[in-house]
């Protein structure tokens, strides 16, 4: 199975590319995704470059399916809205692409990859490099990506097991509630 982590950003956005084996990983790809040629007010044309970006790097190594990491609510809510702005570019750069869609937090992630869900981008870069026996480190997104795709790897298998055995039933009536659906 061969597995897209994607660690969205506006200015750079990370890809990492996975080949899982039984319990074997292989390197595929890494990179970046860099929209710092346009001037900062040109959010439009940064999504323009983030979801061709995506679909040209799925396009290129031919994904079975794919990880994103969930944004997280910063101390910034304009940062927060901006990064979701980016995420959502990826996310239907991928589905535009019949891809199934993985969601992992960070500290999922960095628990799936260094052990504890605090660790540092260094730890992660480090880790990232020992467990796909690559010569040196990648770049932060590029690892994070490549953390995603790691973590997917892992847990993915465990969750597709576990919704086969016992899928979610949504109550039938008042799905929502005061926004919430239950």
């Amino acid at each position: 199975m061969r597995i897209l982590g994607i660690d969205p950003g506006l200015r750079t956005t990370g890809f990492g590319v996975v080949e899982c084996e039984g319990s074997r990983l292989h390197y595929i790809a890494s990179g970046t995704i860099r929209t710092d040629a346009l001037p900062n007010g040109d959010l439009p044309g940064r999504l323009k470059i983030i979801f061709e970006g995506v679909r040209e790097v799925a396009a290129r190594y031919q994904p079975d399916c794919s990880a994103v990491e969930i944004v997280f609510v910063n101390v910034n809510p304009q940062s927060t809205l901006l990064l979701g702005q980016a995420r959502g570019a990826a996310l239907a750069a991928l589905v535009s692409g019949d891809l199934a869609v993985a969601e992992y937090t960070a500290l999922q992630m960095k628990k799936a990859v260094v052990g504890h869900g605090h660790a540092r981008k260094e730890q992660v870069q480090a880790m990232v490099a020992r467990l796909l026996s690559l010569p040196g480190e990648p770049s932060r997104d590029a690892a994070d990506a490549l953390g995603l795709a790691v973590c997917h790897a892992h847990a993915g298998a465990s969750q597709a097991a576990i919704a086969a055995v016992s899928p979610l039933a949504r109550r039938a009536h008042a799905q929502y509630r005061k926004g919430r659906s239950y």
